[in-house]
């Protein structure tokens, strides 16, 4: 059964890894405190996911409630993707019961960078407004569909090309470099007229698998290549920047354009890039951001191209990130958001793929029914 964390009990800190002195100390003052509560979740996907990192079949996050002084509610959801930087779940747990039954904006900002999904499914859960009607936010987003690894690639391009879409993206760095790019060739042979493709490699290849695969690229609808090479896990500084300066390598010596993502786990990520002067695309994850309205503003005051995507979130989580797609005032580009039906329990899913995302499709999502589910 998955726990509820419903904490009426408040702790004074929470010790672990990325907090100075490994505590963290909340204000003891706050302004217009609200009544938080937490729920932890386990859910398995409805068909395992397959990566170069491996196969990944269960979902993990904790998702948040806020009651605000005046009665009304705000949801939010803290989702870490196992192997990016930051808190893993278990301490974003720990970090939630510190937190106890009541927190205000200034606890909020208390908390260390390492707990930046934390931080973000707060922010999210106390500004939870729906998008607005009067034009300022688009009626519809294009959305790329998720293609799965393998040969399996085939029959879902046809499926999803039935269905109207143009753009798709295919994980790639999963098998033998040599027949994912004898498979590359029928995959851009069945495109439709006129798509395009997307190759997510997640950080699988090394500097001469990832030429390869650019060479080839230069010849092919290819949109852009998205992570082709990244540090290992717990690299220190200098492996670290050794990972930057090659991907900055590839990004020149390349016309295919390259998309950062396991790069950006965090609002800091978004700094140091935009700081080396990154020329390619920016894929953002919203759930992984802990002050996302910063972030952005960084990126739109350099023009970056931006590609909003999903971390495979709920149904909480997908409403708020999808929301920050829909606010974004830069040039719009297809949402990484074709991933649902995802969950075995449909119930906790966001909008089911299609070309085409609405704004209505984002504010009929129930974030009480998602929570309730739980119970």
């Amino acid at each position: 059964m998955v726990p509820r964390l419903n904490c009426p009990v408040s702790v004074r800190g929470y010790r672990g890894r990325g907090c100075a002195g490994g505590v963290v100390r909340f204000p003891q003052a706050m302004p217009e405190p609200c009544r938080i509560e937490f729920r932890r979740y386990r859910l398995p996907f409805r068909a395992p996911l397959r990566t170069a990192h491996g196969s990944w079949a269960v979902r993990d996050g904790v998702l948040v409630r806020v009651e605000r002084p005046d009665g009304s509610t705000g949801f939010g959801e803290a989702a870490p993707i196992p192997g990016f930087a930051g808190a893993g779940i278990d301490e974003i747990e720990v970090a939630s019961r510190a937190l106890g039954g009541r927190c205000g904006p200034e606890m909020i900002e208390s908390l260390p960078a390492a707990l930046n999904t934390l931080r973000g499914a707060l922010r999210a859960a106390f500004h939870d407004e729906a998008l607005s009607a009067d034009g300022s936010a688009p009626a519809y987003l294009g959305v790329a569909a998720l293609l799965p690894a393998g040969r399996a690639v085939l029959g879902a391009l046809s499926a999803r090309a039935e269905s109207g879409f143009r753009l798709f993206k295919w994980k790639v760095g999963v098998g033998d470099v040599s027949d994912e790019l004898a498979l590359l060739d029928d995959v851009c042979a069945a495109l439709p007229s006129g798509a395009r493709l997307r190759l997510d490699a997640n950080g699988a290849w090394d500097r001469r698998r990832a030429e390869r695969w650019l060479e080839r690229c230069a010849e092919r609808p290819i949109e852009h290549v998205e992570q082709p090479c990244l540090a290992a896990p717990g690299a220190g500084e200098t492996e670290r920047r050794r990972g930057d300066d090659l991907l900055l390598g590839l990004a020149g010596d390349f016309p295919t354009p390259i998309a950062l993502d396991e790069s950006l786990a965090s609002d800091a990520d978004v700094d140091r890039w935009l700081g080396s002067g990154w020329p390619g695309v920016f894929v953002v994850k919203p759930a992984l951001l802990g002050d996302a309205s910063s972030s952005l503003a960084a990126l739109r005051k350099r023009r970056a191209p931006v590609v909003f995507s999903s971390a495979l979130e709920t149904a909480i989580g997908a409403r708020s990130a999808l929301r920050v797609a829909f606010r974004w005032d830069g040039e719009p580009k297809a949402l990484g958001f074709g991933v649902w039906p995802l969950f075995a329990d449909a119930r906790f899913d966001g909008p089911r793929a299609a070309p085409f995302v609405r704004r209505e499709d984002v504010e009929s999502l129930d974030p009480e029914a998602a929570w309730n589910a739980l119970g």
